[in-house]
């Protein structure tokens, strides 16, 4: 059990049987009266957002999460396979996922955060390495920044801005979390 003094960023607690997220906090103690925290919380399950006020004495349950390490096996249309260590299939769905998608790879290990058996978000490994299957010569020109960037296509379909001089079958890593690219591994 949580009380109001152990709110910060990033803390899951239960609200009415649903995990919430701490996103934003803020404390604040009037001249009077008791310490009021200010939180912006995001639903683990639907994702939405609520701004919510607490007082001191204000109690909160820990969720019943868990992590557990699960390997990507095979896509079903819009549900994605994964195994755990005891080769049982876990059934994790496009929303979950979200972008995470385009990195999968045979054989990947993950993470999976559990809620009453339930998967509600998974930790794919922070870099991976896909090829470039359709970009675009870059064209030589305003390079005052030196930030030029042009469209790619990774094998798996995921779009993303690499510098000029990646090309077409080049091996580049990329950042799981954002979707970003990070170097170019080999041509």
């Amino acid at each position: 059990m949580y009380d109001a003094s152990d709110l910060r960023k990033g803390l899951k607690i239960e609200i009415d049987g649903q995990p919430w997220i701490v996103t934003d906090f803020d404390f604040s103690k009037p001249g009077k009266g008791q310490a009021i925290y200010n939180c912006k919380l995001k639903n683990m399950l639907s994702g939405s957002s609520m701004s919510r006020s607490f007082r001191s004495n204000d109690k909160f349950e820990k969720p019943e999460l868990s992590q557990r390490p699960l390997r990507f096996s095979y896509t079903e249309g819009n549900t994605y396979i994964f195994t755990n260590e005891n080769f049982e299939e876990v059934r994790v769905s496009e929303a979950v996922l979200g972008q995470q998608r385009f990195f999968l790879a045979d054989d990947m290990a993950c993470d999976a955060l559990f809620y009453n058996e339930l998967v509600i978000e998974m930790t794919l490994p922070v870099f991976v390495e896909r090829k470039i299957v359709k970009c675009e010569p870059g064209a030589r020109g305003n390079t005052a920044s030196g930030k030029v960037m042009k469209p790619a296509t990774l094998a798996g379909g995921f779009e993303l801005s690499v510098p000029l001089f990646v090309n077409e079958g080049d091996i580049v890593r990329v950042d799981t979390r954002s979707g970003e690219y990070v170097d170019r591994v080999r041509s």
